[in-house]
């Protein structure tokens, strides 16, 4: 069943003297339960594009229908940003209930749901600290139980391990993926890094510039989808898979300067 539909979405930046053209014609639907990346070389329109399906920015052109509705693009979907963006004056408590209190749905129910997440996402015992006495790996977890809390319909992440030292990555894309499968949950993410794309995708679609366009979808393999993002990149079929996309990738990027 489909998700989320793009239909024609176009965008445009306009100032006083010039339109620049930041995305033309993208077309595209997701499935529930789907994890799909957008890669592509830097000024390609990806995060333009998460922002469109976020509904933090309206398109140009085109529309964005999540469950068979246009409004629900700004209800239904959860931001993961690269920083955690957690408040430093609030507790660990504090911050991952906020989503749940700025949309009326805190209750004892939900509270003891989020705190029990908490607690099955590695961080028990971290209720009443803040942001500054957890590490950055802890932190990128809470905000992704702030984010899970209000039960998004789809998980939007905008590079969310960037900032990471490597080890503590790789930790956290096995941990986000399994919570992702374990919660049964669609998500699109954005990333620079084709290893970290196919080791969590079911699908990576890979944007051209100026404008961007979507120039071709790699379907990763089954016998890759059903493994932890981490045990992935042993595997023979990444190796192949990362080789199509990186010559792909160039491709596009000699298109975009001759």
């Amino acid at each position: 069943m489909n998700v989320m539909t793009v239909e024609h979405v176009h965008h445009c930046y306009f100032s006083n003297h010039s339109a620049v053209h930041a995305l033309e014609n993208i077309s595209l639907t997701i499935e529930e339960g789907e994890f799909v990346s957008f890669i592509g070389p830097s000024g390609c329109g990806k995060t333009t594009l998460l922002s469109i399906l976020a509904g933090l920015l309206p398109p140009t052109e085109g529309k964005v229908v999540i469950g068979g509705k246009q409004e629900a693009v700004y209800t239904a979907s959860g931001y993961m940003l690269q920083q955690d963006y957690l408040f430093p004056w609030k507790t660990i408590k504090e911050n991952i209930l906020i989503g749940l209190k700025l949309q009326n749905q805190l209750n004892d129910e939900t509270e003891a749901k989020t705190l029990k997440l908490l607690e099955k996402i590695g961080l028990k015992g971290v209720e009443s600290h803040y942001p500054s006495q957890l590490s950055g790996g802890m932190r990128q977890r809470a905000a992704l139980v702030r984010t899970l809390a209000v039960n998004p319909t789809i998980l939007l992440l905008d590079e969310p391990f960037s900032a990471l030292d490597y080890q503590t990555k790789l930790k956290l894309e096995d941990l986000v993926y399994k919570t992702l499968k374990q919660f049964g949950k669609t998500a699109v993410l954005v990333t620079h890094d084709i290893g970290e794309a196919i080791a969590m995708s079911d699908r990576i679609m890979l944007l051209s510039p100026k404008p961007g366009r979507l120039h071709k979808i790699f379907v990763v393999p089954n016998e890759l989808r059903t493994l932890k993002p981490f045990d992935v990149r042993n595997e023979a079929a990444y190796s192949h898979l990362f080789q199509s996309i990186w010559k792909e990738l160039e491709f596009v990027e000699k298109q975009t300067n001759a």
